[in-house]
């Protein structure tokens, strides 16, 4: 199967030049806005509409800015380093889930302690729009023609644009599905269950881990890094930490809200 060759540029106007892959995170970023605005509503928190355009405003600048420092350190410091002006050429793509989670964390305890909110609480909340993002970032991989599988034999397969001639594994749509739609079910049904402060933060963590790590098996390797030490890739050094913290915090929740000699 041949990739229909689908114009990253979805208008233009005139010098300017408007994207596939940006307006998925400003939709991102939208439904984020939504989302925490009915969650606070939901669980009395009393956010102001300021407070929640804020909260959504400075995690964004925290996922982009850590986003695209993570893919510069993890992925191709010795490149960016020879041209140093690339590293504002954002529009070229080179973004980092990693780094970009650790910005977002970041730029939540500022805005969070800022507007005197509850870390865990809030954090728990704002994990409940993260599958959105992905999902729809990864639609934007698979729209770009980046980001892909492996070569397969699979009926599936996909020939990519830059990809050369042989079929590959469209990786993209596996993660948007798994990190995505799954993602985004299990960590929804999860706070359904009304778990302790903390748990929906740490089950994206460690569901993002676990279904990176397995998607690395089927996605093309970075040419400039390749396959590293034990032929595992760097999506999957930087995923297994994720998925070993997630669990083990997760479990610590709910070992310390269990009750102690059968006290209530």
């Amino acid at each position: 199967m041949k990739l229909p060759v689908i114009d990253p540029v979805f208008l233009r106007l005139g010098p300017l030049e408007f994207r596939w892959y940006g307006l998925m995170y400003i939709i991102g970023f939208l439904a984020a806005y939504f989302i925490i605005k009915s969650q606070a509503k939901r669980r009395g928190l009393g956010l102001s509409t300021d407070a929640v355009a804020d909260i959504v405003f400075f995690i964004a600048m925290g996922i982009v800015l850590g986003g695209r420092s993570g893919y510069i350190l993890f992925y191709n410091l010795s490149w960016y380093l020879d041209h140093p002006l690339k590293v504002f050429a954002v529009w070229e793509g080179g973004m980092s889930f990693h780094g970009g989670m650790l910005g977002g964390v970041i730029a939540a305890f500022y805005v969070f302690r800022k507007n005197s909110l509850d870390f865990w609480q809030m954090l728990d909340i704002v994990a409940l729009t993260v599958p959105i993002g992905l999902g729809l970032g990864r639609l934007g991989n698979f729209i770009n023609g980046e980001l892909f599988g492996r070569v397969t034999d699979h009926t599936w397969g996909i020939v990519f644009p830059s990809g050369g001639p042989l079929p590959r594994h469209p990786s993209q749509l596996y993660e948007a599905f798994l990190e995505g739609v799954v993602l985004l079910a299990l960590a929804w049904g999860v706070d359904r269950t009304n778990p302790p402060k903390g748990i929906v933060f740490w089950t994206i963590i460690a569901g993002y881990g676990l279904f990176r790590f397995c998607v690395e098996f089927f996605r093309e390797p970075d040419q400039q890094l390749g396959f590293l030490w034990g032929g595992a890739t760097m999506g999957q050094l930087l995923s297994l930490p994720m998925l070993l913290v997630g669990v083990v915090m997760i479990v610590r929740g709910y070992l310390r809200r269990r009750p102690v000699n059968g006290a209530a």
